[in-house]
């Protein structure tokens, strides 16, 4: 897999995304969802990792990145990530891709590339894009109820909150049920003091017609 020659600056806010390779999808079933909603916790350590003698008990220690939000689509992905250590987010993306299109490849015994290219990422050097990228991560799943939401003038907002709320292959069920555990968002600015901030902030978005 080819590497990225864009260096992280630590302590600052990125936006990664992929999709598949001519956007063919890359989460099939539910299994494959949650296969890399496993590789994200566990491929963010500084331990050297053998996925097939992980247990359940398995115990991180130090991580190298920190996530504050995500959402796994089905030809593509977004992270919002923090780099903590340096090489951090270069490291966790090379074991978190690697594996998952391992784990791909043998399932649906294929060959080739999986994603599109290497990651693609955009440093968040704003406090407005970095709350904004909240929103835009969150809101992904409504496109696939209703693809071009956001030019329809006639959509139906509860409808699409509703199923954004529902979604879940998203951090925001981790943040509205408060249960924890891909993402620490302790490094990112309090946007989002409770789950009823993140659900006020999201149906703003969906009304906006801007």
């Amino acid at each position: 897999m080819s590497l990225r020659k864009q260096s992280f600056a630590v302590g600052e806010f990125y936006h990664l995304y992929n999709r598949g390779t001519e956007k063919r999808k890359i989460f099939s079933d539910r299994r494959d969802y949650n296969y890399l909603l496993f590789l994200m916790y566990i491929c963010n350590t500084k331990k050297s990792i053998k996925l097939r003698d992980v247990s359940k008990k398995f115990d991180r220690e130090e991580t190298i990145v920190n996530i504050g939000a995500y959402c796994l689509m089905p030809n593509h992905f977004h992270i919002l990530i923090h780099e903590k250590i340096e090489g951090g987010i270069s490291k966790y993306m090379l074991k978190l891709m690697t594996g998952y299109s391992m784990y791909f490849n043998k399932k649906y015994k294929r060959t080739g590339k999986l994603y599109e290219g290497v990651f693609k990422s955009t440093h968040l050097s704003t406090d407005r894009y970095l709350k904004y990228i909240y929103s835009y991560i969150h809101l992904n799943p409504a496109k696939l109820i209703s693809k071009n939401w956001r030019e329809n003038k006639n959509r139906n907002t509860v409808n699409l909150l509703n199923y954004v709320f529902s979604y879940p292959y998203s951090s925001l069920k981790e943040y509205l049920e408060e249960k924890f555990r891909v993402i620490n968002s302790t490094p990112f600015p309090t946007y989002f003091k409770k789950p009823m901030d993140h659900k006020r902030e999201l149906f703003e978005w969906l009304n906006y017609e801007g």
